[in-house]
């Protein structure tokens, strides 16, 4: 039996393939997907598929980093509810043993490991597909963990070096523009170098009440059998909220289609994209009420652009203002 991966692995696949003369469609037909995992991305698809189709795709554009192209337009928010999971844990070391422990909902293939040793701290990710290595496969997923570290480590950030077991390419160019010039060939594992400093650092985005929250969503999703439209906006929201941009726009490009699309499937389950929002500020809200955080900071998690506009949404909601509801009601 095939192991399975998320079709999110294949986020903005179809874009990077036309622009580089390919046909996505054709090519996904080649290797036996169904082209509805553009547009799904937690459908469930064929790990091996997903290598045959990037090797392919990087043959047939002559692109020899196919895979780390892909990479470079990455965000958390691909990881679905496991980037948030990761993104509530109190430490970059705690976010690294996340994705980790709950790779396999990602990607049945990923074999991960973190090793620590005299301050170096090393992350090594292997593809088990058989039927030997992928380069692009392998790219793809060391530049997916490096802008997820970036994330949590701040743009200025770089690892003490990248390791890939493949040769070098004829033009790394692209390696030296997203991880510097320390990146070794050739080497008996692919993965990242960082230091135990690197994994110290905390988290300022870290809440224990939405921490508890993240994982109360993770087991409702992996009990479930499938997921659908409303629940897959959901997960892109619960990311997108704290970055302000979270509009039907944004969330049609992380799904993969056009706004109408979005707008069409929700209106088949029975809602609207507004609908959707309002009911995950409102679950939000709930957890963040309950928290610590400044009600300033709570209104730019919701993804409100002034505090005075998250006051006016919250009474509407609740029939009281904020600072009230936290006077009446203790912290836990």
């Amino acid at each position: 039996m095939s192991n399975l991966v998320r079709s999110a692995s294949l986020t903005n696949y179809a874009e990077l393939a036309r622009a580089t003369g390919l046909d996505p469609l054709a090519l996904l037909a080649e290797v036996g997907l169904n082209p509805a995992c553009l547009h799904d991305p937690d459908m469930r698809i064929p790990s091996g598929a997903v290598r045959d189709l990037l090797e392919a795709s990087a043959a047939g554009s002559g692109v020899e980093n196919f895979g780390l192209q892909m990479a470079e337009t990455r965000q958390l928010s691909n990881l679905g509810v496991v980037g948030l999971v990761a993104r509530e844990e109190p430490t970059v070391r705690r976010v690294v043993r996340a994705m980790m422990r709950h790779s396999r909902l990602l990607n049945e293939s990923l074999f991960a490991k973190l090793e620590e040793s005299d301050g170096i701290a090393v992350i090594r990710e292997e593809l088990l597909v058989g039927q030997g290595s992928s380069r692009q496969a392998n790219e793809l997923l060391v530049g997916v963990m490096f802008r997820n570290l970036k994330f949590f480590l701040g743009p200025a950030w770089n690892p003490q070096r990248v390791c890939f077991a493949h040769p070098p390419p004829r033009d790394p160019s692209l390696h030296h523009r997203m991880f510097g010039h320390a990146v070794d060939f050739g080497q008996d594992f692919n993965g990242l170098v960082c230091t135990t400093r690197d994994m110290d650092a905390p988290n300022p985005m870290a809440d224990p009440v939405m921490a508890r929250y993240a994982r109360q969503l993770l087991e409702a999703t992996t009990g479930a059998e499938g997921i659908g439209t409303v629940d897959s906006v959901r997960h892109i929201l619960l990311m997108l909220l704290p970055s302000g941009q979270c509009s039907i726009d944004l969330v049609a490009q992380q799904l993969g289609v056009d706004r109408r699309t979005v707008h069409r499937r929700l209106l088949r389950e029975g809602t609207t994209f507004s609908e959707v929002m309002n009911i995950t500020r409102r679950e939000l809200a709930e957890h963040y009420i309950d928290s610590t955080r400044p009600l300033t900071q709570v209104a730019d998690l919701l993804g409100f652009s002034a505090l005075s506009a998250f006051s006016r949404w919250y009474k509407q909601q609740f029939g009281q203002v904020a600072g009230q509801r936290r006077r009446v009601r203790p912290l836990p």
